[in-house]
């Protein structure tokens, strides 16, 4: 799995649990700091949950859900063995034997075995199904929190995609329709323009994105991060002034791509969103 950032710690009766994220979409919660619930010895309560059959079913069918890569030829063999009494299994032999994804172990101070939450669930309900329950109500709290910081960025911002969105028609409408064009003509051009930003900031147009999703609601845009509309809103900006200073169209998709992929590289490197909140 690539580098980790830290997101979040649960307060689960006393004990401090990590929570990790590759993505700010897929969180792993710390196994190692649940564990110490039940030892002082997280390591040797991680290989014993992993040794059980029953442990290694749900891994695997986990696996085979949401990982294209999972071997299932050494899963079987794991599988298999699971339950004998000669039978050990730690994390880092699962994840290099099987290609697993749900299951990651981390070096350094701040280190230790995470698993997807699908995951850290089934683990800290076979630590204890009350501890299970502690964890389960602050990792919501969590959320809730979380989700309504979300949703007042991703409003505000799409508010401000909105009113960047005005003053480039406004810059259309003065460099690029002529003056006798009909309204159904100057709707395709508007389209247009805003496919070069939907190509520069997500790399297809409106039409392709509704083909590729037919089952989500919303456009391309009502379906952006935070970051993508944060950054969307500077490239309407930056639109309207290479419109006024009659950029070819060819040139101002480059140059909005390349601003694209540089204000999204720096929000998502320094974590910019989660530490303005």
């Amino acid at each position: 799995m690539a580098a980790q950032q830290t997101k979040d710690t649960i307060h689960a009766n006393g004990l401090e649990i990590a929570i990790y994220t590759e993505d700010f979409k897929n969180e792993y919660i710390s196994l190692t700091d649940i564990a110490r619930y039940k030892s002082d010895e997280p390591n040797d309560v991680i290989r014993n949950w992993l040794r059980t059959r029953d442990t290694i079913e749900f891994l695997g069918l986990w696996e085979q859900l949401h990982n294209p890569n999972f071997k299932p030829v050494e899963f079987d063999g794991f599988r298999k063995k699971a339950g004998m009494n000669a039978f050990a299994l730690s994390p880092q032999k699962w994840i290099e034997a099987t290609n697993a994804i749900g299951i990651t172990a981390r070096s350094g101070r701040y280190g230790g075995t995470f698993a997807h939450t699908d995951i850290a669930f089934e683990f800290a309900s076979w630590i204890s199904p009350e501890f299970k329950l502690y964890i389960i109500k602050d990792y919501k709290r969590l959320k809730n929190e979380e989700n309504s910081r979300l949703s007042l960025n991703w409003n505000l911002n799409r508010t401000l995609s909105k009113l960047n969105y005005r003053i480039l028609t406004d810059a259309i409408k003065e460099n690029i329709i002529p003056k006798s064009i009909t309204k159904e003509q100057a709707a395709i051009i508007y389209a247009h323009e805003a496919d070069v930003l939907n190509m520069a900031l997500f790399g297809v147009t409106a039409k392709q994105w509704r083909e590729q999703n037919r089952t989500l609601e919303g456009n391309i845009r009502d379906q952006a991060t935070i970051e993508q509309l944060l950054v969307l809103a500077n490239l309407e900006g930056l639109n309207a002034e290479f419109i006024k200073m009659g950029l070819p169209q060819n040139d101002r998709l480059i140059k909005l791509n390349q601003a694209a992929i540089s204000q999204l590289t720096s929000l998502l490197k320094n974590n910019t969103i989660k530490q303005i909140k």
